[in-house]
């Protein structure tokens, strides 16, 4: 069940589900990029896989077959751990801190009032 909250914590909670993409590219981007990232991980899965099975000849013997596929299949799954993972982004009160921080480095404060990141005290 949900509780009342104050608008304090409404906040803290906001700053720490709420995401923002600090990569420097556009949402639009991450979304194909992902898409992509995906595509070639299994497109290289395929190559390797085919090319550990391409090694064995129309004459190969049942222990030469055996051992290729047990080959293609171990660099099939080195290939998926080693491969794409999609990356979170970082929560909303990191950004903050960051922009808070280089906006001090550069002097674009001018003895203004920041944006007030809430801490866990």
């Amino acid at each position: 069940m949900s509780t009342i909250k104050s608008p304090q914590e409404k906040k803290r909670l906001s700053l720490e589900r709420d995401r923002r993409n600090m990569y420097g590219e556009s949402p639009h981007a991450s979304r194909k990029n992902i898409k992509r990232g995906k595509q070639n991980q299994h497109q290289e899965e395929r190559r390797t896989s085919n090319q550990a099975l391409a090694s064995i000849g129309t004459h190969s013997s049942e222990d030469q077959m055996i051992a290729a596929e047990v080959a293609s299949d171990t660099t099939a799954k080195v290939q998926r751990i080693n491969g794409f993972k999609k990356v979170a982004d970082r929560p909303l009160s990191a950004f903050l801190e960051r922009q808070q921080t280089r906006r001090e480095r550069v002097g674009m404060l001018d003895g203004r009032s920041a944006v007030h990141v809430p801490s866990d005290d």
